[in-house]
């Protein structure tokens, strides 16, 4: 049988710790790959028994291979779950499945989205899949990509059909400062590329995002809620195109 071990990146998650790393006793193995928190992260780990890691980080991608890396020699797959993430026992229970199938080296795993505490199902927050389950020798991560990872596959992939559970942004400030984060990434990544704002980029972008989460997404369906989110993201890209502004008069 394909051993597993089930690996979640960390830097202060001492909040959602211990009940992620419960959801994952059906793996072989668990490792929590920490960035020298300076919270409980680490010692709320080893209390349950769970490996501890730590790595420097630079970014996403770097650390998902520099956790790869260390877990590489020792199983046939690696999942990849998020702090704040939980495998239900469905999923657990497909995982453990697909692994035994000789096809495919990679598999996306969809997710239900809880975003201030709401399921969400529009605006683009579902099926958001997440290529997380992957055969250790076959994959790795494409390290010009900073954030909002891409895994190179030497093989096909699939896509399960349970899903994680994501507890994301609990309040109106988190969503902000993760957001003004992303946002420096994509901008970089954009100025990386030789790309150079317009006026129009300003509002038309925006505008364009709006319309795409709030009418061709359907967030409209969720009422306020989707609303909301559809704003901040069409204002996400506002800040986007300022940032990349920025970085290109640099």
């Amino acid at each position: 049988m394909p051993s597993l071990i089930a690996v979640v990146l960390t830097y202060n998650e001492e909040k959602h710790i211990q009940g992620c790393l419960q959801t994952l006793q059906f793996a072989d193995d668990r490792l929590v790959f920490d960035s020298f928190s300076t919270d409980d992260t680490v010692a709320r780990s080893t209390a349950m028994g769970v490996q501890v890691v730590q790595h420097k980080f630079d970014d996403y991608a770097s650390q998902r291979n520099a956790a790869l890396e260390a877990v590489k020699d020792k199983y046939d797959w690696v999942l990849f779950v998020d702090a704040d993430e939980r495998v239900t026992p469905a999923l657990a229970e497909e995982v453990r499945r697909v692994i035994e199938l000789p096809e495919n080296v990679a598999w996306g795993i969809p997710r239900h989205n809880y975003l201030f505490r709401k399921l969400t199902l529009g605006a683009g927050w579902y099926p958001d899949y997440q290529t997380r389950l992957l055969r250790v020798d076959r994959v790795h991560y494409d390290e010009s990509r900073k954030v909002h990872e891409l895994v190179i596959c030497d093989g096909p992939s699939g896509q399960l059909q349970n899903h994680f559970i994501h507890y994301n942004y609990c309040t109106l400030d988190q969503f902000m400062q993760k957001q003004r984060q992303y946002s420096s990434y994509d901008a970089r990544i954009l100025a990386d590329q030789g790309i150079h704002p317009k006026p129009q980029n300003y509002i038309l972008q925006p505008l364009r995002q709006f319309r795409w989460r709030y009418v061709e997404l359907g967030g409209y369906k969720e009422g306020w809620h989707g609303l909301r989110l559809s704003l901040l993201m069409a204002y996400y890209e506002f800040v986007k195109y300022l940032k990349l502004r920025q970085f290109s008069r640099t």
